[in-house]
């Protein structure tokens, strides 16, 4: 049964997973070298963007991992 203790126990794991996300996000645009973002909008680089979509996989499996113990 769907308590509230429940409830907002998983919307605070679900917004910490959020927040742990885009911090790590960031934080590897900020360590490769140029922009992500521009290079994935402006100049259509598709490698970088396949670069981009494996982090974001990447780092979501460890974050639900960590969370789900």
């Amino acid at each position: 049964m769907l308590t509230l203790d429940v409830f907002l126990a998983t919307m605070i794991y679900a917004a910490l997973g959020i927040v742990i996300f885009i911090v790590s996000f960031v934080l590897v645009d900020r360590l490769t070298p140029g922009e992500l973002w521009r290079e994935i909008i402006e100049r259509k680089n598709m490698a970088v963007a396949l670069l981009a979509g494996a982090v974001a996989i990447g780092i979501s499996n460890i974050i639900a991992a960590a969370v789900h113990g």
